[in-house]
């Protein structure tokens, strides 16, 4: 039986595109990306900038409260996954990283047509169901 899962979309795009779209919730850069995004009360952020958020307010209040934070650290500091990050953004609705599964889908077909290989190279869905993911290894 399927459980009741929320999800997220990632948008994979090429190191050009994401450079120039990052810090730009609205990616007003790209006006397909835009009209898609702003009709579904959508925006992007940069996985590598969240994640260097997260290690930041970490390091400020405390990283023993931050269960995550070994693993983000590493990850942001790893060039080759830093290089990664950095041309994947999550898409956010509203202020919420994950959603019903209708929002989900309607999202994923309008950002679909959109990838070209090049400059948007794929639409990345993953859910909320601990069963499908690995957590992160702890560090010893």
């Amino acid at each position: 039986m399927e459980g009741n899962w929320k999800f997220q979309l990632r948008v994979i795009m090429s190191a050009r595109l994401a450079a120039e779209l990052r810090g730009d919730p609205s990616c007003a850069a790209h006006a397909a990306l835009h009209d898609v995004l702003r009709q579904h009360g959508a925006s992007m952020m940069c996985v590598y900038d969240s994640f260097a958020e997260y290690v930041d307010e970490a390091e400020r209040v405390g990283p023993e409260h931050y269960p995550l934070y070994e693993w983000t650290r590493d990850t942001i500091d790893n060039p080759e996954k830093k290089a990664k990050y950095l041309e994947t953004f999550t898409v956010y609705v509203g202020d919420e990283a994950v959603y019903d599964r209708q929002v989900a889908d309607s999202l994923q077909t309008a950002l679909s047509v959109l990838v070209d290989r090049s400059e948007i190279k794929d639409i990345a869905r993953v859910d909320t169901n601990p069963a499908s993911r690995q957590p992160p290894a702890t560090r010893h």
